[in-house]
């Protein structure tokens, strides 16, 4: 009997734990590979080779068979073909260029102003957030035919003018009769007008901008407000002096997001002509509008940001 007794108290030894061979800092390096690869795959077979395939076909002819493209060698021929031959690709473009110039520091300057407003302590300041973000989230391609009174694109009729009318200010020609004046150029007033006359939709485009700078306002230390108070800096000071060289380096981020936005807009005219030829089956002539349009695109990018740049005021640590 004892010794059952014993053998029932014997504990069976414990097992051993199986210890990786890996180390700890490498397999966390495996995990986050692993994590990578999956975008890695998409941003190479959905992205890439789509570039590729698209720059091969501007220097071509391209006709669709069975069975897939059959591609004739036309050099650089389509791309002759958009500014030499062509009587809407040039056109198009100087006036996309013209009205980015026009437009971008509007939506800059409208969301600065709306983002300093908003970093201000008052009652509904989420609500108002809220509201300046909601285009955004819902200004998709059919709310936004909508608004802009282009119905049937969407297979929507009747009331397409009188709806838009809401969403428009037109009203500069009223203004200056109104005021007296009469005289001025037609090409002030042509400005003017292109300035003015569609600020909803100028409006709609500032979500992304205004919560750059609102993040950047909330980085400014509030020692900072504390000695030009101190000082005696007034508020417009304040704005020049503290304000404007902390919200700096984010104004190249909002300036490059506002340029591309314009320029990648399916509504403009190059993007039209662009998909045009697309739906046409003329692929290589598509490609090339769009790859001259690329590279138009990024030397204007560098050079306004190189020119911008210079005016950032970077804090060193």
């Amino acid at each position: 009997m004892n010794i059952n007794k014993d053998n029932a108290n014997v504990q069976a030894a414990p097992k051993k734990e199986k210890v990786s061979k890996i180390p700890y800092e490498k397999r966390k390096e495996l995990y986050g590979y692993g994590f990578i690869a999956l975008w890695a795959v998409g941003t190479i077979y959905f992205f890439i080779m789509p570039l590729i395939q698209s720059l091969t076909w501007s220097f071509h002819d391209t006709d669709v068979v069975v069975g897939g493209m059959q591609l004739k060698n036309l050099g650089f021929q389509n791309y002759y073909y958009a500014f030499r031959q062509d009587q809407n690709y040039v056109p198009a473009l100087t006036n996309m260029i013209k009205n980015t110039l026009l437009n971008t520091p509007l939506v800059i300057v409208f969301s600065v102003f709306v983002a300093v407003i908003l970093n201000q302590k008052f009652k509904g300041r989420t609500a108002a957030r809220a509201i300046f973000f909601l285009p955004v989230i819902i200004a998709t391609g059919p709310v936004i035919d909508i608004i802009n009174g282009n119905m049937s694109t969407g297979g929507y009729s009747g009331g397409s003018e009188q709806f838009s009318t809401m969403f428009e200010t037109n009203l500069v020609d009223d203004l200056l009769n109104f005021l007296g004046i009469y005289n001025i150029s037609d090409r002030l007033t042509g400005i003017i007008t292109a300035l003015t006359s569609d600020i909803m939709n100028l409006i709609w485009k500032c979500g992304i901008q205004i919560i750059l700078f609102l993040s950047a306002l909330q980085g400014i230390p509030y020692s900072a407000k504390e000695a030009a108070s101190m000082e005696g800096a007034t508020a417009w000071e304040y704005f020049w002096k503290i304000t404007v060289p902390y919200i700096s380096p984010m104004l190249v981020a909002a300036l490059v997001y506002t340029i591309v936005d314009s320029f990648v807009d399916p509504q403009n005219d190059v993007m039209k002509l662009v998909l045009s030829q697309s739906k046409q089956w003329m692929f290589g002539k598509s490609a090339a509008f769009a790859w001259a349009y690329f590279v138009i695109v990024g030397i204007l990018l560098g050079v306004i940001i190189a020119i911008v740049n210079k005016f950032v005021y970077y804090e060193v640590e």
